[in-house]
């Protein structure tokens, strides 16, 4: 009988076909006949395996060759075949870590060791498969068949991928309705284009193929079906939009309305008018007094408060430039929410410049995003606040004029931040990976500013220069007349922006004129369907 030799200290034994065999030497073992010599096998199945499987994923079918027991002729056109009936981009195949101290041998199990594919192309895969592995010439080799590459695989079998048709990809409103179809809203479909454009891959069909295993041209069988595609979820709120859209019959200009849920940045509704350019997300325009909201915010920050007398000259003299107020307007004395509601210039003009030099009104404006990337989903335009370069550049910013530049979006989440209490990036896609997206973190404003906002925006609908136009109880807003251009009396664009409970919002008519007769008046309209 053989004489078997004892396991190293510590470690399992393991029962071999030939247990008297030690690695690499030949020993003699004592028998009844007399000595017996026998060569160990080198290595292990799993070694060979492991590099079987990475000369496979790395396509280097002659090292395979040389791990396989008698490898047939067409050995490297099978799997040359197989990569290309499957179309695929990339492959990769290993052989899963064993866990636990005690995981079975291959020498142990019939030299059969598992591994794992992983399969990319039209459709991606990953599947498990065997390879057996055998003694031969001192080493272990892979006993190959068609089966090593795919279980299901023999001869006059092959797996193949077949592109199926399906459904475009949807994508969805808010509340499930899909808006890419030829019936929705024209500035809806302009959306969709850009969430296209921004997420490009999420409309390429992928996975929208199966894999079949064929014989000839008759599938046997359909091994993995089509992958379910997972639709496009967004903000938009066709109700929203429908109102907005409404309150913009009979504008004959190009305009636009945003409007947003402001305690989440979720962007309800688009609507440009006429189509073709998305002003509402890509338009960079002067925001003119709009943007005393932001210098408001700076200037109460640093102390000002409602109450506080302040004067409003017809005209002011600011580091050698005359500014004005619209019509030229002179209140003289007034308070500060006075100023604000009357859309005062030379105010906030000479105050900024008292009270906001050293860049805190740039460090203000950035607390509202401005220079901050928007990446909603859709291509967006940042809000742009140039550090100003001297008092009459910091005098014209302080009134959303010089190189001040918002979209609407912009301006409209200005309006929703006063209206939440923190600035809020916008956002139109959710559920998405969007590329270059920005940490969304809300951005607190402090609680004094917000309290005084929420007293002056009001007053300009109440007592200022949107008293005019009825709007709905509850509403909170700023004119704009935002000029361009040159001369005398440059052209302006008209806007206006504000919020009632969680709907913020933002007008623009270019080319409008002031912002009390054209904007406003579409906001009321706006809102007033709303409510």
């Amino acid at each position: 009988m053989y004489a078997y030799l004892q396991p190293e200290e510590g470690r399992p034994r393991r029962r071999r076909r030939w247990p008297w065999i030690v690695a690499g030497l030949l020993i003699p073992v004592v028998a009844a006949a007399g000595v017996i010599w026998a060569l160990r096998t080198e290595g292990s199945p799993e070694d060979t395996a492991d590099r079987y499987l990475a000369a496979w994923s790395a396509e280097d079918y002659t090292t395979m060759r040389t791990l396989v027991a008698d490898p047939p002729a067409d050995f490297e056109s099978w799997h040359r075949r197989f990569r290309t009936d499957l179309k695929l981009t990339q492959a990769s195949f290993h052989r899963p870590r064993p866990s636990g101290v005690f995981a079975a041998s291959a020498a142990d199990t019939g030299g059969v060791v598992g591994f794992s594919a992983k399969l990319a192309g039209p459709r991606d895969w990953d599947y498990s498969g065997d390879l057996k592995l055998v003694e031969r010439d001192g080493g272990w080799r892979v006993a190959w068949t068609p089966a090593a590459i795919h279980p299901l695989l023999r001869k006059g079998l092959s797996l193949r991928v077949v592109k199926q048709d399906g459904d475009p990809l949807q994508v969805l409103a808010a509340d499930g309705t899909p808006v890419n179809t030829p019936d929705a809203p024209g500035s809806v479909q302009q959306l969709v284009e850009g969430v296209k454009q921004t997420i490009p891959d999420r409309f390429n069909a992928e996975n929208r193929a199966r894999i079949d295993l064929v014989q000839g041209d008759q599938v046997v069988k359909t091994v993995v079906e089509p992958g379910k595609t997972r639709p496009v979820q967004t903000t938009i709120d066709l109700k929203v939009h429908r109102a907005g859209a409404e309150a913009l019959d009979g504008v004959r200009k190009p305009a636009s309305l945003v409007a947003l849920r402001a305690s989440t940045g979720e962007i309800l509704a688009v609507v440009n008018k006429p189509g073709g350019f998305n002003r509402a997300l890509l338009g960079k325009y002067p925001p003119g007094s709009t943007f005393k909201v932001v210098t408001a915010s700076a200037l109460v920050a640093d102390g000002a408060e409602p109450a506080r007398q302040v004067s409003c000259p017809a005209e002011k003299n600011i580091g050698g430039f005359p500014f004005h107020n619209a019509g030229f307007e002179d209140f003289g004395t007034l308070t500060f929410q006075e100023a604000f509601a009357h859309s005062c210039n030379t105010t906030f003009g000479e105050m900024s410049v008292a009270e906001l030099n050293g860049g805190r009104l740039a460090k203000v404006a950035r607390s509202f995003g401005f220079g901050t990337p928007i990446t909603p989903g859709v291509p967006a335009v940042r809000a742009e606040f140039p550090d100003p370069k001297d008092d009459t550049d910091l005098a014209s910013a302080s009134i959303g004029q010089g190189r001040v530049l918002a979209s609407p979006l912009n301006m409209a989440s200005v309006a929703a931040a006063i209206a939440s209490g923190a600035w809020i990036a916008p956002r139109l896609v959710t559920g998405e990976a969007i590329p270059g997206a920005q940490p969304d973190n809300p951005r607190p404003l402090e609680q004094g500013v917000v309290a005084a906002l929420r007293e002056l925006m009001p007053a300009v609908v109440t007592d200022g220069t949107a008293h005019a136009v009825r709007f709905p109880s509850g509403t909170a807003g700023k004119t704009g007349t935002a000029e361009y251009g040159s001369g005398k009396e440059p052209p302006a664009h008209s806007w206006f922006i504000g919020y009632k409970g969680d709907l913020a919002f933002a007008v623009i008519v270019e080319g409008g004129g002031a912002g009390s007769a054209v904007a406003a008046p579409i906001a009321a309209r706006f809102l007033t369907a709303m409510s």
